[in-house]
């Protein structure tokens, strides 16, 4: 009996652990994709160009609608970031100007001292709420009535934000303390529902990563399980990494036990070859024998066979499934398999 659930729990271990593996892949993958196209500073700029200066020249939302728009609109269509300027804010604020589409611009002079250049425009990609209501004050000061200016210059060019500061006037009865309060808690709520919407969009460009990486890499989920049940050997290497049961890996269950330091841990496994063989069946494949250099190696003739055979397909999905998860998740289940604990 004690054999068998040791056999059961070995089985869990490499199964979990090439699914943690697998997932920081494709958490890496989505964080390239996301700081390379500047995704972050687009969401937002396009969300301050909707709220403040309204639709696009095209007459549609800057942010975007469709799942289509994620892959295609956002990353490489008209980019609704200002261009970076390396000055800090300008003493003396100027007036609204009595033009449509020119209030972002506005806002980012009052902001952009938190900025560094990336490809000539903005990356500023969180503008602290406190920050966003000083800017506005600031905005409303340059005004010859005040507040009351700034929402005739709103309502005068048609900005969508006018409605907004309106409500927030009339309900903080005129009280300029009480509005700026107001403005800075609008904003924080705006910020917590636009990072609810970037999460959801995020969710569909993980789940096409994820397809792609069990694609490249042919894992099949149920051909690696019946691997571990099949090969005492391979099961016992693998179990050894991932549970630390040597001494000689005691260093590695101390890396995985620091706070916030997962990705360097499971890293560190791959130096086992027992572990590069999940990823035997890539496209391209890697070969660190016991003894001797790393080797990398085509392997597009037996990769496409694999894709090819409908037989490895279910095990495609199930591996697709589990990517789905997410690497937080399958490392909360190592940890608990492996009795690791955050050091305090």
């Amino acid at each position: 009996m004690i054999g068998l659930l040791s056999l059961y729990v070995d089985l869990a271990l490499g199964l979990v652990l090439s699914f943690l593996l697998l997932s920081l892949l494709v958490s890496g993958l989505n964080e390239g994709f996301v700081r390379l196209l500047s995704i972050r500073s687009k969401f937002l700029w396009a969300y301050l160009r909707d709220t403040m200066d309204g639709a696009a020249p095209s007459g549609r939302s800057w942010l975007p609608s469709t799942v289509s728009d994620v892959f295609a609109k956002l990353p490489f269509a008209e980019d609704p970031r200002p261009a970076h300027n390396e000055q800090p804010a300008p003493s003396e604020v100027a007036p609204v100007p009595d033009r449509e589409g020119a209030l972002t611009g506005l806002l980012y002079q009052r902001v952009r001292e938190i900025d560094h250049v990336k490809r000539g425009r903005t990356s500023i990609s969180d503008i602290p709420p406190e920050r966003f209501s000083v800017a506005m004050m600031e905005m409303a000061s340059a005004e010859k009535d005040g507040v009351e200016g700034l929402l005739a210059k709103l309502q005068a060019v048609g900005s969508p934000l006018h409605g907004h500061l309106q409500g927030l006037w009339e309900g903080a009865q005129r009280d300029l303390d009480r509005f700026r309060q107001g403005v800075e808690s609008w904003f924080d709520a705006e910020m917590r529902r636009l990072s609810m919407l970037y999460r959801r969009y995020v969710k569909w460009v993980v789940a096409v990563l994820g397809f792609v990486v069990v694609l490249l890499f042919s894992m099949d989920g149920l051909e690696y399980a019946k691997t571990l049940l099949r090969d005492n050997a391979y099961r016992s290497a693998v179990s050894a990494i991932a549970g630390g049961g040597t001494e000689q890996l005691e260093p590695l269950r101390e890396e995985c036990a620091t706070p916030g330091n997962p990705y360097r841990c499971v890293t560190e496994t791959l130096s086992s070859p027992a572990l590069v063989k999940v990823f035997d069946n890539a496209v391209v494949s890697v070969a660190i024998p016991e003894e001797g250099d790393p080797s990398i190696r085509w392997n597009g003739g037996a990769w496409w066979e694999r894709l090819t055979t409908l037989s490895h397909w279910p095990g495609f999905l199930v591996t697709y499934l589990a990517l789905l998860f997410g690497a937080p998740f399958w490392w909360d289940v190592f940890r608990r398999i492996t009795g690791l604990r955050s050091a305090k």
